[in-house]
């Protein structure tokens, strides 16, 4: 089939040398006993409906609640009655499908999607919408089986696309940025400060980024990764999943599998906001199996600031120093090129 991207031809030295099992992340070929699999875990699961509740404030509260202990224990959780109409999403997942079903050669011309650079992007990172594989990967536990367009909202009026799409992209995204803006308040009132102003200020739509990704079957799905373990590299991620399931979590020292809600979007936590919240919330590390017989769609939509944006805890003593959301993209890059792998917070922690 002429969309699906060229791993054996491009990996093929990898894939001949391939272990006989998926190498954990020690390097090993046995999963270590500290990180044994469970079947599935039950996320919180928050009913936002609540806290439009009328004449009840300790049904909105208790909703607040939840949120904030989500967030502080398990870094996800998942949301109902979020405010997304199903027609947008119907249409979102439309356009993805037929987006992902381009030609390979289309969608790897440097000129698709016409991107402008992002104003929370560091103009020395490379703002080029597709990507799949990983070039510099020099074993099978670097190699994620999946394909992706990941697009700047501030691009979305220069877009060439189809009406459609440019729209879809559009109206999806101001949606789940209200979203994302009205969750990260509640997070920042459980902190005991007021942070409203502050994400006002330094998140807009033009600041934020929609990841579509798409994981094709994979014969080698014993061997390598959809997505490697990694954290988000932003304040807060709203992913919209299909029904076929794979990702994973870390929970304490052991990796957990996500059972997907159909009517329901997850939110977890990003690397920017367990900073800002001086390690109240957690930033949790997550992966995406590959499937060997099926197709995985999702869409994760990432709620961040303008790459000048101070990120400093109100909570002291400070865990972590100040720095930029420029600082921390170009160091995320700079360890990934070197080290084939993200370092992170752990950088930045005052010593």
């Amino acid at each position: 089939m002429d969309f699906e991207p060229p791993f054996h031809e491009n990996y093929k030295t990898l894939l001949q040398n391939k272990p006989d099992k998926l190498d954990d992340e020690n390097g090993g070929r046995q999963p270590p006993p500290q990180l044994m699999l469970i079947e599935h875990c039950e996320l919180p699961l928050i009913d936002l409906s609540h806290l439009q509740t009328r004449g009840s404030s300790v049904v909105g509260a208790k909703c607040k609640e939840n949120i904030v202990e989500a967030a502080r224990k398990w870094g996800f959780f998942q949301i109902l009655n979020h405010g997304v109409p199903p027609e947008i999403l119907e249409s979102m997942k439309h356009e993805q499908t037929k987006l992902f079903r381009l030609p390979f050669q289309k969608k790897a011309e440097l000129s698709f999607l016409n991107l402008l650079p992002s104003p929370s992007l560091p103009s020395s990172l490379p703002t080029k919408s597709y990507r799949w594989g990983n070039p510099q990967a020099t074993c099978l536990k670097q190699l994620p089986w999946s394909e992706a367009f990941q697009i700047p909202l501030a691009s979305i009026s220069r877009m060439k696309e189809s009406d459609n799409f440019r729209v879809a992209v559009e109206t999806y995204g101001m949606t789940v940025a209200n979203l994302a803006a009205l969750i990260t308040e509640i997070l920042a009132e459980g902190l005991g400060v007021k942070g409203a102003n502050y994400f006002k200020e330094n998140c807009t739509l033009s600041t934020c980024f929609l990841r579509m990704n798409r994981y094709p079957p994979c014969p080698l799905a014993s061997q390598v990764f959809g997505l490697m373990p990694h954290t988000d590299t932003d304040f807060l991620t709203v992913l919209c999943q299909d029904k076929i399931g794979g990702l994973q979590l870390m929970e304490g020292e052991r990796w957990v599998s996500v059972k997907p809600n159909p009517n329901a979007l997850l939110v977890n936590v990003g690397d920017l906001f367990e900073a800002w919240s001086n390690g109240v919330y957690k930033s949790v590390k997550h992966r995406v199996m590959a499937s060997q017989e099926v197709e995985r769609f999702s869409m994760a939509f990432f709620y961040c600031p303008f790459k000048h944006t101070l990120i400093e805890s109100p909570l002291k003593p400070a865990l972590y120093r100040s720095f930029s959301f420029e600082e921390y993209k170009a160091q995320v890059h700079r360890d990934v090129q070197a080290n084939g792998d993200k370092v992170g917070l752990s950088r930045f922690l005052i010593q």
